[in-house]
């Protein structure tokens, strides 16, 4: 998690900074992260209470309080509505970090009209639609930087995951085609890339010995990656030290997808 040798970046102090699905797993990693540069700090979650833990442990370690709201982000006019109202409490958002999803299991037979449409809702439709709401206002601002969590998974062709796969490349897409379009405004916009990480989730649905040594095995490096490792090159992205990157899609995954290339 967030460790004491994190590099500091002064340009993120004071910005303002938006997670979606920040109150849990990588998300709440990432809140902690960006609240420790002195970002000042919106987040939502789908739960009413899911955000209030997360408020209170970033104010008793000193750092700005976060802002923390409940929203489904599937429901667009109610996330935009959310978005506009956090300019208004804090100013206009300059890092926008989409990373709301979830990876529900699922054999192709079984996927439904319904389920596949919530399967893009969730993990690829928000994105699109937070940049919109987003964008007039970092634009005035003077710029700012999207970051959009994408997955390895994809690249790996892991099956059982369709839904979530086909959502998560096409975050590839989303990701270049704003690049382009959001340029000439200064609004840079990347992807991060993680890999097998650990969370609370993952360890209570899917992890055990056999599939940590599975993950090792795929992996260059031999290390479970946890939301840190995430949370750390986020960072990066979001600050001023990375003002010439746009359009990139930065892997976070030990290696994993090295199996993919080579095999």
């Amino acid at each position: 998690m967030t460790t004491p040798n994190t590099t500091y970046y002064p340009s993120l102090k004071d910005r303002v900074v938006f997670i979606s699905g920040g109150s849990s797993g990588i998300g709440a990693e990432l809140v902690r992260a960006f609240a420790a540069q002195g970002a000042r700090v919106a987040f939502c979650g789908l739960r009413t209470d899911g955000g209030q833990p997360l408020v209170e442990e970033i104010t008793a370690a000193g750092h700005p309080v976060p802002f923390f709201a409940p929203c489904d982000v599937r429901d667009v006019d109610a996330y935009q509505s959310l978005l506009a109202e956090v300019a208004r409490r804090l100013g206009p958002v300059r890092v926008l970090v989409n990373n709301a999803g979830r990876d529900d299991r699922h054999a192709m037979e079984e996927v439904t009209s319904k389920f596949w449409d919530e399967s893009l809702a969730l993990n690829l439709k928000h994105y699109f639609f937070a940049i919109q709401a987003v964008a007039p206002g970092m634009a005035a601002a003077g710029g700012g930087s999207i970051i959009n969590m994408g997955s390895v998974s994809w690249m790996r062709g892991r099956p059982n995951l369709v839904g979530y796969t086909t959502a998560k490349a096409g975050i590839l897409g989303l990701t270049r085609t704003l690049a382009r379009e959001l340029g000439g405004r200064n609004i840079r916009v990347n992807a991060i890339v993680p890999g097998a990480i650990v969370t609370e989730r993952q360890t209570t649905l899917h992890r055990d010995p056999a599939a940590d040594q599975a993950f090792l095995d795929a992996q260059c490096l031999k290390i479970r990656l946890d939301p840190g490792h995430v949370a750390r090159p986020t960072l990066f992205l979001a600050a001023d030290d990375s003002d010439g990157m746009t359009g990139q899609h930065v892997l976070v995954d030990a290696g994993i997808a090295q199996q993919s290339v080579l095999s």
